[in-house]
């Protein structure tokens, strides 16, 4: 019989997104209803300390796949690994966060399984029937369906900051088991000679509390500088829309909406932006949005919380004075 809910716990640098913090959690409810064991799974290498860690967000067990085969995350090497220990044990369910990585990963894992797989998912709930129905957002945003698997075991990505993660209990204990780690040599299709980093003291994008974006009405690249002004002041991230990104103004990392990143930061301004569904799409589940724009007929006001017509290059500077005075405080 198949057992446990298992988490797929993300790592870099050794150090756990937080999405899988948050997945942690929320699993933690669902094992207590379903009196499942929750178990979280990590891989990489050098990363036995970070078992504690899983544990005090709520995991009974914690599968450490540690090898150098898994150091730097490969398409062939973590889905011929991960299928092979999924296979082996026959976890219920297998969930992982909604990143970059695991949107390349678990499309992988689905066909290797032969299973189906919920995407983008931002909540979710038990059934009697399918173990789990989650609820994922369609037409850009504009609508919610409700799916579940009758697959085992339920494959699921969920998006960052739907859930919130609870207080850690340094405590609380885990077994740590250290898997065997089976990769196919058919399946190293990918060698990694370098990695170039680049280095910020903001914090990703998909992790903000904060993100302030600018739009077509930011004119040219260099004002965004007033943006990063804002941004550094409470620690937050900056975005772009998609117009801005085009325009070449700001690398396409910043991008938000649903071909960029999606986003759900407590406060989300944006200047000079327009409104494109295709945005909307992306920060759309932020919990105050704030815009900033000169023409009131403008799309964004028709989701936003609070919104403020006039010029960006004026009320920007405004907004960064007073945040100062709040911070200062």
């Amino acid at each position: 019989m198949p057992k446990g809910i298992w988490i797929f716990v993300e790592q870099y640098n050794g150090q756990i997104r937080k999405v899988s913090l948050e997945l942690l959690s929320q699993g933690r409810k669902i094992a207590d209803q379903s009196g499942e064991p929750l178990i979280a799974v990590i891989a990489g290498e050098g990363i036995r300390d970070l078992a504690g860690q899983a544990a005090s967000y709520g995991a009974d067990q914690v599968y450490l796949m540690d090898s150098p085969e898994l150091k730097q995350y490969t398409t062939g090497a973590y889905t011929s690994a991960l299928n092979k220990l999924i296979k082996d044990n026959d976890p219920v369910a297998f969930l992982l966060g909604h990143t970059a990585l695991t949107k390349d990963l678990a499309p992988r894992l689905a066909q290797r399984l032969g299973v189906g797989l919920a995407s983008d998912v931002v909540d979710m709930e038990t059934d009697p029937e399918k173990f789990l129905v989650f609820k994922r957002p369609v037409y850009t945003g504009s609508a919610y369906s409700f799916v579940g698997t009758t697959t085992r075991p339920v494959l699921a990505t969920i998006r960052p900051k739907s859930f919130v993660p609870s207080e850690p209990d340094t405590s609380r204990q885990a077994e740590v088991v250290d898997a065997a780690v089976s990769v196919d040599p058919a399946d190293l299709k990918t060698i990694i000679k370098d990695i170039a980093i680049a280095v910020s003291s903001r914090p990703a994008l998909t992790e903000a509390d904060f993100i302030v974006s600018g739009g077509r009405g930011m004119k040219a690249p260099e004002n965004f500088k007033i943006l990063e002004e804002l941004a550094d002041i409470v620690g937050g991230a900056v975005g772009a829309s998609r117009a801005a990104v085009d325009s070449g103004w700001i690398d396409n990392k910043f991008q938000v909406g649903q071909t960029g990143s999606m986003v759900a930061p407590t406060l989300y301004i944006a200047c000079g932006i327009s409104g494109a569904i295709q945005h909307l799409a992306g920060m759309g589940s932020s919990k105050f949005i704030v815009a900033i724009n000169k023409d009131p007929d403008a799309n964004i006001f028709n989701v936003a919380d609070y919104g403020i017509v006039g010029d960006l290059f004026e009320v920007v500077p405004l907004l960064t004075q007073e945040f100062k005075k709040l911070v200062n405080e």
